[in-house]
């Protein structure tokens, strides 16, 4: 009864949650507020399929590059949001904000909710998240279903892609010359 209850907490704590990059979520939405990118920017997760130098058979994605990060737009259960390309993360990592929003869309469900989970994030300390299973996410022309993800009881965690997604790859190559990753 009590890990229902805290299951039941969860769900209605993700309902009240509101998303922190509102302005960049309204923008995959195709709000009148958005404005295009400047020249010297990337084009959000393009695949490449000719003329680029990579065969049509690779998954390769542009990345965003800021102060060093390397930022992908990677679809989960159908909503674009943007990812921190981060090796070190041992999953997916969601806030409550994003968290809220998939469950509000109906694409994260009380059966996506798997357990209560520790972890230790980049400062050594053993923080309480939730773990949960997206039915889908697609980097680029590659659909996975079934991850493992952990919501970080966190409204300002950042969103990391993580080990969950990427061990599922044979190899996964950056090329830092033109700002691509090429999933493979």
């Amino acid at each position: 009864m009590i890990y229902f209850l805290k299951i039941l907490f969860i769900c209605l704590a993700l309902m009240s949650c509101k998303h922190p990059e509102k302005e960049k979520y309204q923008r995959n939405l195709g709000s009148k507020d958005f404005q295009e990118p400047k020249e010297n920017t990337v084009n959000i997760n393009e695949v490449h399929t000719d003329g680029s130098g990579y065969p049509v058979n690779q998954n390769v994605l542009t990345m965003e590059v800021e102060n060093g990060v390397r930022y992908l737009w990677i679809e989960i259960n159908g909503i674009k949001l943007r990812f921190i390309f981060d090796t070190g993360a041992s999953n997916i990592c969601l806030s409550p904000a994003e968290a809220s929003v998939l469950y509000r869309q109906g694409t994260l469900q009380k059966e996506d909710i798997i357990s209560k989970q520790y972890f230790q994030d980049a400062t050594g300390r053993i923080s309480e998240g939730t773990k949960i299973n997206l039915r889908n996410v697609k980097i680029g022309n590659s659909e996975l279903t079934n991850v493992e993800a952990t919501i970080v009881d966190n409204v300002n965690a950042p969103l990391l892609l993580g080990q969950s997604v990427l061990e599922r790859f044979g190899s996964i190559e950056i090329d830092n010359k033109n700002n691509v990753i090429i999933f493979k």
